[in-house]
Formats: C-alpha cells, sequence, structure tokens
C-alpha cells in the first residue's frame, strides 16, 4: 500500500495558511493546481486576504475577477497599471462589482488604467458601501464617474483625480457637496480652473486639495 507524502498530510486550514504567504499570483495558481486539496487551501488563503495589490503583475480581466470573487473579507483593492501593462477593462470592472466583498471595501485603486472609462467605474463604484478612499489618477473618467462617487460613497475621505483632464468643475463641486468627509483631493494636471479650486475651499474651508 502506497503511502501518504508528508505535504498531504497537512489540514486544508494549515495550507490556506501557508498559501498566504506567498507573494507571486502564478505560484499561487500552480499550486491550486497540485490536487483538489490544494485548491481548496488557495482559495480560503484567498478568502482571508484583507489587502490584495496586482502592482507588479500582468493581469487581465478574467484572472483579476477570478481572484477578487475568492477574496471575500478584502478591504483594499489595488489594480495599477504595471510596466508589462495590466489588461483591465470596463468588462473586468463589471465582473468585480459583483464579487461579495465589493460592499466592504474601504480603498480602492485603479490608477493608470487607460482602459477603463465611465462605464466600468460607475458599475463599480455603486455597488460600494463603505469606500473611503480611490484613486483612479491617470483614467480617462468624466464627470459622470465623479456623479456616483458622489451619490454612492458619503463615507469618502481622500480620491485622487490626477491627470484626470476629462473632469469638470460640475463633477468636483458635486463631491464636496454630498462627500462631507471628503479631506484631501488631488486634482494636479486637470483642466478644472484655479477659480473653481478657490470656491470648493469656499465651500469645504477644512479640504485639502492638491495641485
Amino acid at each position: 500500500m502506497e503511502l501518504e507524502a508528508e505535504i498531504d498530510r497537512l489540514p486544508i486550514d494549515l495550507l490556506a495558511h501557508i498559501f498566504v504567504l506567498f507573494t507571486s499570483f502564478t505560484d499561487l495558481a500552480q499550486a491550486g493546481k497540485v490536487c483538489k486539496k490544494w485548491k481548496q487551501g488557495v482559495k480560503e488563503s484567498l478568502a482571508r486576504k484583507q489587502n490584495l495589490s496586482f502592482a507588479g503583475w500582468k493581469m487581465d480581466d478574467d484572472s483579476t475577477s477570478r481572484l477578487v470573487s475568492h477574496a471575500y473579507n478584502l478591504r483594499k483593492l489595488d489594480i495599477p497599471r504595471s510596466r508589462w501593462s495590466c489588461q483591465i477593462t470596463d468588462a473586468g470592472l463589471i465582473r468585480i462589482s459583483y464579487a461579495k466583498c465589493i460592499g466592504n471595501l474601504t480603498s480602492i485603486s485603479l490608477w493608470g488604467l487607460t482602459g477603463i472609462t465611465d462605464e466600468g467605474v460607475v458599475q463599480l463604484i455603486s455597488r460600494t458601501r463603505s469606500l473611503r478612499h480611490l484613486n483612479v489618477g491617470g483614467t480617462f473618467i468624466t464627470d459622470e464617474s465623479l456623479f456616483a462617487i458622489a451619490k454612492s460613497c458619503p463615507k469618502m475621505e481622500t480620491i485622487v483625480l490626477w491627470s484626470c483632464r476629462h473632469v469638470t468643475k460640475n463633477g468636483l463641486i458635486a463631491l464636496v457637496n454630498q462627500c462631507l468627509k471628503l479631506k484631501s483631493m488631488n486634482v494636479w494636471g486637470t483642466r478644472v480652473p484655479v477659480e473653481c479650486l478657490n470656491n470648493l475651499l469656499i465651500m469645504s474651508p477644512t479640504l485639502q486639495i492638491k495641485i
């Protein structure tokens, strides 16, 4: 009778603890292909994660949404543009918006994702309830996204709109009017006139505007 390998005797809970320490999504994917037990361990390790960052990884809509869907306890999600070009589109954001963790996210970064538009951002933002920090700098969003943020994110504290050249004073005014906890706004590289920024400070004297 063939003896069971020592590694196969590890309980799923311990396997999940080990897999949580993995920093490579490639290694994690490979581990999930070893056997059903390891696959379950990988899923449980993702469910334990509170922070998930794809910085430095080449990700697409399918791989990103699949990983996020298993991260039930996620609080911070970072999907920035990477040096290998993160190929996330509106289709990916829409799929991510249906993940169980979305309503509990407090921080989302979509920095530099040029493949996304208002369509994906609005869908994602409209399903958040606890969002406090958002980075959509370097994207092509317009006031449509800002209106959605103003409507869906009353707890918003900081927002980065770095080089978002299609947003206007109307979107910024909506944010300040409805996001009453807003503390910081980065509008460097936007085309919003200085007069508008001064008016925003009159509306919210404690607001820090970075230009």
